[in-house]
C-alpha cells in the first residue's frame, strides 16, 4: 500500500484534501483520530467517519511490533512484522532519532552487512516506511527520521520520496531531520532536489581507493570516490545542508594512514561531515571492529587537518545492532559472509597515538 492508495480511498468517500491531511496526520503522529479541538463528527464526511475503524486497523497492521530489544546505549532495535509475514528492522536511537528500513533485503551486498546475504526479497512500501515511524512513536518521541536501516533507499525511490514528503509536511519532522542515505546511485542527485521536501543526505564512502570501494560494495554504482563526493558538494550546495559521509571502520582494511590521507585529499574544504562508525561485530564473520583508542586517533588527526569528524558509538552493540542481524537471527540464519582480506600496503595507526 501507497499512500497516494491511502489517499485515493479517502477520496472515494468524499474526502476533501483537507480531510486527507487530517486522517494521515493523526496516523503518521501516532494520535488518536478524535484528538484536537475539532472531533471527527465535526469536520469529516459521514463516509469518512465510517471508513476509519476499518482504515485504522488496516494502518496499524502495516507494521506491526514482534520484538524490542533494549540497548544499554538507550536504543531500542524494533523487529517489525509487515502485513504479508516478512519482516524489517527499525531502531530507536537516542536523541529521539528512529532508523528505518526502505527495502527487505538489499541487492548492493555490502560485505560487511547482513542484509544482502539473500538479495533483494521486495520492496517496502511508502505506507509500510510510514508505519515504522508511526509504531514507533507508540513507545517514545521520534524527531529525526533517519533512511538508514535495510535496503537501498535509492532503489526504492518513489516509494521513499513518498514517505519523505508525507514524514516531512504532515509527521512534524523537519526536512534537515530526514536523512536519506545512499551507496551513491546517480539518480538520488536527480530526484532529491526536485521534491517539497529536500532531505538531508548521508553517502556511504567507506574508503578513499576506488578498487577497495568495488570489493566492498560489489553492486553499487561505479563512481568512484572523487565523483561521488563532487555530486555530494553539489547537492550540499543547492540545498545548505552538509553531506554526511559514512565510513565503517573495519580493522585492518579502512583504518591505516593511507586512507586519512585519503579522507583529507577528499573532503578538504567541502561542506561535508565524516562519520565514523566501527562496525558492529557479528561472530563468524572475518571482520572485526578497531579498539575505540584507535578510532579515536583516527578522528582527531582528521580533525586535526581541517575535516568535521564524528567518531559514532555504532547503536545498539549489545543487541545485535548491525542492520539484518536481529532479522537474520530471528529467521536462524548464521551463515558467515565472504571475507575481505586486509591489502599489504596497508599502514595501521599506532593504537597508542594520542593525536
Amino acid at each position: 500500500m501507497r499512500i497516494e492508495d491511502i489517499r485515493q480511498r479517502l477520496r472515494e468517500r468524499g474526502a476533501k484534501p483537507c480531510h486527507e491531511q487530517r486522517v494521515l496526520r493523526h496516523w503518521v503522529q501516532a494520535r488518536p483520530h478524535d484528538s484536537g479541538r475539532r472531533r471527527p463528527q465535526d469536520f469529516l464526511p459521514q463516509e469518512v467517519r465510517d471508513l476509519l475503524p476499518s482504515l485504522n486497523a488496516e494502518l496499524q497492521g502495516l507494521a506491526t511490533l514482534r520484538s524490542a530489544h533494549p540497548g544499554e546505549d538507550g536504543s531500542e532495535r524494533l523487529l517489525v512484522d509487515l502485513a504479508d509475514g516478512q519482516t524489517v528492522e527499525s531502531v530507536l536511537l537516542p536523541r529521539d532519532g528512529l532508523c528505518v528500513s526502505t527495502q527487505v533485503g538489499c541487492a548492493v551486498g555490502c560485505v560487511f552487512c547482513m542484509t544482502g546475504k539473500d538479495g533483494l526479497l521486495r520492496q517496502v512500501s511508502s505506507a509500510e516506511i510510514v508505519a515504522q515511524v508511526a509504531l514507533a512513536r507508540t513507545r517514545r518521541p521520534v524527531k529525526k527520521v533517519v533512511f538508514m536501516g535495510m535496503g537501498e533507499p535509492a532503489h526504492n525511490l518513489d516509494n521513499v520520496m513518498e514517505a519523505i514528503d508525507t514524514l516531512g509536511t504532515l509527521g512534524a519532522i523537519g526536512h534537515k531531520s530526514l536523512v536519506f542515505s545512499s551507496v551513491g546511485d546517480p539518480r538520488v542527485f536527480e530526484r532529491l532536489p526536485q521534491g517539497p521536501v529536500k532531505p538531508a543526505l548521508a553517502l556511504s564512502l567507506h574508503t578513499s581507493r576506488a578498487d577497495l570501494r568495488a570489493r566492498l560494495l560489489p553492486k553499487a554504482p561505479r563512481l568512484s570516490p572523487e565523483e561521488l563526493v563532487e555530486l555530494g558538494e553539489q547537492y550540499a550546495r543547492a540545498t545548505g545542508y552538509p553531506i554526511q559521509y559514512q565510513w565503517t571502520l573495519l580493522e585492518g582494511i579502512n583504518d591505516s594512514q593511507e586512507e586519512i590521507d585519503g579522507i583529507v585529499r577528499l573532503l578538504s574544504g567541502k561542506y561535508a561531515m565524516m562519520n565514523l562508525i566501527p562496525f558492529n561485530s557479528v561472530e563468524d564473520t572475518p571482520y572485526r571492529r578497531p579498539e575505540w583508542e584507535q578510532a579515536a586517533a583516527m578522528a582527531r588527526q582528521l580533525h586535526q587537518r581541517g575535516i568535521l569528524t564524528k567518531l559514532r558509538h555504532s547503536a545498539g552493540q549489545d543487541v545485535d545492532g548491525g542492520c539484518g542481524q536481529l532479522r537474520a537471527r530471528a529467521l536462524g540464519d548464521d551463515r558467515p559472509t565472504l571475507p575481505l582480506q586486509p591489502q599489504p600496503q596497508t599502514v595501521r595507526i599506532d593504537r597508542r597515538a594520542r593525536g
